[in-house]
C-alpha cells in the first residue's frame, strides 16, 4: 500500500512497502512527485493518487530487485534455502550447474531477466553445450537441470516478495528425439547369470538381486541385514546410501516416500543372501577389531558401506572380461520393469514395485513398453478369434478357454 507525505512547499513523497529482503529487513521504494504550475488543490490530489497507484504497480513488477544481480541472489538462495531443503545429491548438482549459468545470466539484475534471456541460454546449451568430462553434447536431461536451477532461484525471489513472476514459466526445452533405453535381452541375462557363477559372491548377489528387485543403486547399497524378513522372503527398502564430494559416503532417506517399500523374493535369492551372510560373518570374525560393523549388506573389505561407484565399475570390467554388451547398472532396473510389463502386470502395480512417486512417472518412463504390450494383447486376441483362418474346427476345450 502506498503512503503519501508532503515534502516542503512544492513536492510529495510516495512510499511503497515492497516486503522483506533476503536479509530479513523491510524494503521500501520511494518516488518524489512535483505538481505542475497552475494545478488546483483538487487536481493535485487526483493526480497524486494516480501517481501513487502507478508507482505501486511498478514496484509489484519487481523494481525492488533492481540492485541485486542473479549470481549474488543465487548464492543467497544456496545459503538460505537450498542447503536446508534439498537432498545432498541435488544440492551438489546445483552447485556444479553454476559453472554454465553464471557466465550466461549471472551479471544481469533479477528484474531485467526475461523469458527470452533464459530461452536463449537453454537453446545454446542444446546446440553447443559439451560435457566437461567426456566432451559429448549435453543431454536434454542436463539442460532441464540447468533450467530447474534458474527457476528455483526465481521461485524463491517470488516467495520473498522480491518479484511477482518467474520468467522460467515461459521457457521451453525442445523434446528432441527420445532415446531407446538400453536393456539386456533374456538371452543376454542368462549368459550374465551363468558367468556370475565364478565371480565373488558379493557381486554375484548384487547383480542378480538388482534384476530381481528393480531397486535403485542407492537403495541396494542402503540395504541392511535387519531389512530382511527371512521367514517370509521379504526385503524392505528403508534408506539409501549416497555419495558427494563434500560429504563422502552418507546415509539418506529414500528418493520419495513411496520408495520405501517391501518386495517378496524367491527361495533362490534368499539362499544367496544366507550364503553371503555366512561369508560376511566369517570375514568379520577373521578381521576382529579391524571390522567396522555397519549392518550393511554390501560393504567394503572392512565392513564400511560400499562406495556408490564400485558396482558400476565392477560390472563394467565384468562385461568387458566376458565380452558382454555393457548397459550399466541402472539398466538392470529397467530390465526388471520390462519383465513385469511383458508379463502383463498393470501400470499401478509396476509403479508401486518400482517405488515411483506417482503412476504418471511410470507411464512417462515406460510408455513405449506398455504400448508394445498392449499391441501384443491385441494381436493375441485377433489371432484367437480368427475363425476363418483355422483349418480345424475349435474343440470344446478351446472354446472353454
Amino acid at each position: 500500500m502506498a503512503t503519501i507525505r508532503k515534502r516542503g512547499n512544492d513536492s510529495y513523497e510516495i512510499k511503497v512497502s515492497c516486503g522483506y529482503g533476503v536479509d530479513g529487513k523491510q524494503r521500501s521504494q520511494y518516488k518524489t512527485w512535483k505538481p505542475s504550475e497552475g494545478m488546483t488543490p483538487k487536481q493535485i490530489e487526483k493526480e497524486l493518487n494516480r501517481q501513487a497507484v502507478l508507482f505501486e504497480e511498478a514496484c509489484k513488477k519487481g523494481q525492488i530487485t533492481a540492485s541485486i544481480k542473479f549470481e549474488a541472489f543465487a548464492e543467497q538462495w544456496f545459503e538460505e534455502y537450498a542447503k536446508f531443503n534439498l537432498r545432498n545429491t541435488s544440492y551438489e548438482r546445483m552447485l556444479q550447474l553454476r559453472n554454465r549459468v553464471y557466465p550466461a545470466i549471472g551479471h544481469l539484475k533479477l528484474d531485467k531477466i526475461n523469458g527470452r534471456h533464459i530461452q536463449q541460454f537453454v537453446n545454446d546449451l542444446l546446440e553447443n553445450g559439451k560435457s566437461e568430462r567426456t566432451g559429448k553434447p549435453l543431454s536434454r536431461k542436463t539442460v532441464v537441470h540447468h533450467l530447474s536451477f534458474i527457476s528455483n532461484v526465481f521461485t524463491y525471489a517470488v516467495k520473498m516478495d522480491m518479484l511477482t513472476d518467474n520468467p522460467c514459466r515461459r521457457v521451453t526445452v525442445p523434446k528432441g528425439e527420445a532415446k531407446e533405453k538400453e536393456i539386456y535381452t533374456l538371452a543376454e541375462v542368462e549368459e550374465i547369470f551363468n558367468a556370475l557363477e565364478t565371480e565373488p559372491l558379493k557381486y554375484k548377489l548384487f547383480i542378480i538381486l538388482a534384476v530381481y528387485s528393480g531397486f535403485r543403486r542407492g537403495e541396494m547399497l542402503g540395504l541392511e541385514w535387519k531389512d530382511i524378513n527371512w521367514e517370509d522372503g521379504v526385503i524392505s527398502v528403508r534408506r539409501t546410501s549416497n555419495y558427494t564430494a563434500a560429504k563422502g559416503i552418507y546415509t539418506d532417506t529414500t528418493k520419495t516416500k513411496k520408495s520405501q517399500r517391501s518386495s517378496k523374493f524367491p527361495p533362490m535369492i534368499m539362499e544367496l543372501l544366507k550364503a553371503y551372510k555366512k561369508e560376511q560373518d566369517a570375514e568379520r570374525e577373521r578381521l576382529g577389531d579391524k571390522w567396522q560393523d555397519t549392518d550393511r549388506i554390501f560393504v567394503k573389505w572392512d565392513g564400511r558401506p560400499m562406495n556408490n561407484n564400485t558396482p558400476y565399475f565392477w560390472f563394467g570390467e565384468f562385461c568387458k572380461k566376458h565380452n558382454f554388451r555393457f548397459c550399466d547398472i541402472h539398466s538392470l532396473r529397467h530390465l526388471h520393469a520390462s519383465l513385469l510389463i511383458n508379463a502383463g502386470v498393470d501400470m499401478v502395480s509396476v509403479s508401486s514395485d518400482m517405488g515411483h512417486s506417482c503412476v504418471g512417472t511410470t507411464s512417462n518412463i515406460y510408455c513405449h513398453m506398455f504400448q508394445e504390450a498392449k499391441a501384443r494383447n491385441c494381436e493375441a486376441i485377433t489371432n484367437a478369434l480368427s475363425f476363418g483362418n483355422k483349418k480345424e474346427p475349435l474343440t470344446e476345450a478351446q472354446v472353454a478357454v
